[in-house]
């Protein structure tokens, strides 16, 4: 106990030594910032600011507010890292929930560790840190790959270095995003799984895909039985598809360039029939009581 005690009044002896203008640490170069760099300084809330370079977007308020009961029964365990903008200026690096979750509670003070790093260094910080999360889902994690690759200028053999994953798992994640989005959406609320998804990625044809997808929800296919009817379509093809192919023939144009705004409009693969003098039928399919409550939303909106 006495431990802890000295620690967290060390930790309030830098945040003084950070606060004092003489002593404004903008470097490692600089006077005193081999005391604060690397050690667990306490830090003024609303001296911090969220990070924009953060790739993650969905924070759950029911784990937010369970973490918030977490922090005020135990404290902070882990502190969040910042690095440092300018005098008792800093921004988020990790740790964003813990940071919101003590906001929530009104504390004034939060432990960080202080780093001192560029733009680039610190979005590079902020997708590894978000990479190795237990709770991300598949897609948040291929985005964050993706955006390594694209604003960081990593390889993937450099980005297995940096998160401690193999190149072949990087890639797996990154064939993700090759999907139709309905699909990426569908993973991301768990709709499917990322076996599921893996295994659509060797339909070519995303509209195939969309098909395939709406089988494995109406159905409730299992991964192995999803990996049975994508081989069989691509070895064989399928009856069911070849006659959809042969409907899709009969769709008057008109009709065709219409099912790919119902789709995008409603989230989902929309089904069109018409009959031969000219008659039809939209079939819109929910997957869940929220689903459906959400779809309803959208035809009231239209409706008034």
């Amino acid at each position: 106990m006495a431990k802890a005690t000295k620690k967290q009044a060390l930790g309030r002896g830098l945040s003084a030594l950070l606060k004092d203008p003489s002593n404004d640490i903008q470097s490692v170069q600089d006077k005193n910032a081999d005391k604060v760099i690397g050690n667990i300084v306490e830090l003024d809330i609303d001296f911090i600011e969220v990070n924009p370079f953060q790739p993650r977007t969905n924070f759950s308020e029911e784990s937010l507010r369970e973490l918030a009961s977490s922090i005020k029964e135990l404290g902070i365990i882990q502190p969040i890292t910042v690095r440092k903008l300018g005098l008792n200026k800093y921004q988020l690096v990790s740790g964003e929930r813990r940071f919101r979750a003590s906001k929530s509670l009104g504390l004034e003070t939060i432990p960080a560790y202080v780093r001192i790093a560029n733009d680039q260094e610190s979005l590079e910080m902020a997708l590894v840190e978000n990479i190795q999360r237990q709770d991300l889902d598949p897609i948040e994690i291929a985005l964050s790959y993706q955006r390594l690759i694209d604003e960081i200028n990593l390889t993937q053999e450099q980005m297995s270095e940096r998160v401690g994953k193999k190149r072949s798992t990087i890639a797996n994640y990154l064939r993700l995003l090759k999907l139709d989005p309905i699909i990426q959406t569908g993973m991301r609320d768990g709709f499917i799984s990322m076996g599921h998804g893996r295994a659509l990625i060797a339909i070519e044809d995303q509209s195939e895909q969309l098909d395939i997808y709406e089988k494995i929800l109406s159905d409730k296919l299992s991964v192995r039985e999803t990996e049975n009817i994508i081989r069989d379509f691509n070895s064989t093809g399928s009856a069911e598809s070849t006659s959809k192919k042969s409907e899709d023939n009969e769709i008057p144009k008109f009709v065709k360039k219409g099912i790919t705004a119902f789709s995008e409009y409603f989230g989902h693969k929309i089904d069109v029939k018409v009959s031969k003098n000219g008659k039809g039928k939209i079939t819109i399919p929910f997957h869940s009581e929220e689903d459906f409550n959400r779809i309803k939303k959208l035809v009231q909106g239209d409706s008034k």
